[in-house]
């Protein structure tokens, strides 16, 4: 097994993720199995608890883990589903240090910072690798090699190489900030002190990608290479670029697969990025365009617009765009905004479709329930995900079937018609404040019902999708909803919770109570996001 960890200098941000997902991509394209795991330096124990403002979206996989975003994209570029075991934290590994440690695992010996912390990431990495049945593993590790968080995860990287020193390459993702009038003249000497934090903890770099807001010029990339002790090829231009699915063909351009297999004395096999390329195609040339927008709180007056928060919805309005050669034109819409100027709901008629994503909390909700009335009444494509399912929901109690204080007792504990309530597991957990983990999260199954908009969508009957929320639709409400006209497309079979619903007199209108947003891959968009799209084109 290979081992390829991909490090960060001189600033965070500026796309590790990406980076590993891309070199994840190329290295499964020259007919590797291939991996990717990312290792966040937080005491956290996952991403459950982290607010997306501030941290962006949680990513949840098919086994439940809540973890970062940069998973999704993983997941997305390799087209595949990950586990638990492709995810970590300063907090899981010191947890399961001290399980053991309390376990007598260590058989009474001492247990030291180093090298136990150390040895129970690497081993945590060979056990995804194996699980995977992968050749090579690329790990990300978060933030940058000059934090005092990431040391303990540098010297597992220098402690496996020991061992394995001909199966171990180190990338640094490293910016070359711009100078001058015209934003060209670059200046390498940040990344030059970045390796050198690096040769601090006996580390040396095998490649360099270059990060830079236009391409690096061989003038520079020769800079580098001399003052940072790299071979010649060893420094790959990563430009900024419109979308961040022509990375892999952009590291391409410089020959980063032969540089990576050469290093790892892998035997080179063809290439084949046919399809990928094919895509990238889509995406550069449209034969028009497709008007979507999100309605949404973590954005708008007095809070920046954070599109990370809704990452996986925005790739997945994308996803299936590029499939009809659209260009997605997405509008962020505030539905503070709506509650307090619902003259202002008449621009939704401007759009060919709106989503609603989930969230939490009570901010913005009756705006997000005005957006969803004027959809279903003016016949605008609606698509409501996990909360924007409740919420269609609610509105449709309220409006059409005339229980007029219909809420969810996450916004109205008290509320005399509860639609949607938590499981009586789920209200012990919150009595006792255990928050972490006391939702509904990973892969359940669902069965479709014939002839429904969900059932042609997917064309199957049973289906898996993935979940992450703690209220769920009442059931002593389903007759009566569903004699006013919502059809009950979906149902959770181990339980009979309402997974789907939608409307029959509608070019489309459905709510799903599962995120599959988070199933979305660019060469196979989700079934639901297509046939959205698909209707809001035709809308046109």
């Amino acid at each position: 097994m290979k081992y390829i960890f991909v490090t960060g200098g001189v600033m965070s941000g500026v796309g590790k993720g990406v980076a590993t997902a891309s070199i994840s991509k190329i290295l499964q394209s020259r007919g590797f199995s291939v991996t990717a795991i990312k290792i966040d330096p937080y005491v956290n124990v996952d991403a459950g608890t982290m607010n997306p403002t501030e941290h962006g979206e949680v990513f949840v996989l098919d086994d439940g883990m809540e973890c970062d975003q940069d998973m999704g994209n993983y997941e997305r570029f390799l087209s595949t589903s990950l586990s638990r075991a492709n995810y970590m934290t300063t907090g899981s590994v010191y947890l399961s240090v001290i399980n053991k440690e309390r376990s007598m695992g260590y058989g009474g010996k001492c247990v030291e910072v180093v090298p136990q912390i150390p040895l129970e990431v690497i081993n945590r990495i060979n056990t995804a690798g194996k699980k995977a049945k992968a050749d090579v593993v690329v790990i990300e590790i978060g933030g940058t090699v000059g934090e005092y968080e990431n040391l303990l995860f540098l010297e597992a990287i220098k402690i496996l190489k020991l061992k394995n020193r001909n199966d171990i390459i180190t990338v640094l993702v490293s910016y070359i900030p711009s100078l001058g009038a015209g934003g060209t003249e670059l200046k390498t000497k940040p990344t030059q002190h970045a390796v050198r934090n690096l040769n601090s903890v006996g580390l040396q770099p095998d490649i360099v990608l270059a990060r830079a807001n236009v391409p690096l010029d061989q003038k520079r990339k020769e800079k580098i290479q001399f003052m940072c002790g790299l071979e010649e090829g060893d420094v790959i231009s990563a430009p900024n670029i419109e979308s961040i699915y022509e990375v892999p063909l952009n590291f391409e351009r410089d020959n980063i697969s032969d540089r990576i297999l050469k290093k790892l004395h892998l035997r080179p096999k063809n290439k084949d990025m046919k399809e990928w390329k094919n895509f990238v195609d889509n995406i550069k040339n449209p034969n028009g365009e497709v008007k979507i927008g999100i309605v949404g709180k973590y954005f708008g007056s007095g809070d920046f617009m954070l599109t990370d928060s809704y990452i996986s919805v925005i790739e997945s309005i994308k996803h299936s765009a590029y499939y009809f050669k659209k260009k997605p034109i997405i509008e962020w819409l505030d539905s503070d905004e709506y509650e307090k100027y619902p003259e202002k709901l008449k621009e939704l008629k401007n759009l060919d479709g709106i989503v609603v994503p989930g969230g939490f909390g009570n901010r913005g909700i009756e705006g997000k329930i005005s957006a969803i009335k004027f959809c279903r009444e003016n016949n605008i494509p609606y698509f409501g995900l996990c909360y924007g399912m409740q919420l269609a929901t609610i509105e449709f109690a309220r409006n059409v079937a005339g229980i007029k204080d219909a809420n969810t007792t996450e916004v109205n504990p008290k509320t005399k018609n509860p639609i949607f309530d938590l499981m009586p597991e789920q209200k012990a957990l919150m009595q006792e404040q255990r928050y972490g983990g006391s939702m509904r999260l990973g892969a359940y199954d669902c069965k479709l019902i014939k002839n429904t908009k969900a059932y042609n969508a997917y064309n199957q009957e049973v289906i898996s999708e993935r979940h992450r929320h703690r209220f769920e639709f009442n059931n002593d409400y389903r007759k009566v909803l569903e004699e006013k006209g919502l059809l009950v497309s979906g149902i959770n079979p181990e339980r009979d919770l309402v997974e789907i619903i939608e409307l029959k007199n509608h070019p489309f209108f459905v709510g799903t109570q599962f995120h599959p947003e988070f199933k979305s891959h660019p060469l196979k968009p989700h079934p639901l996001f297509k046939e959205f799209i698909k209707t809001a084109i035709k809308i046109k």
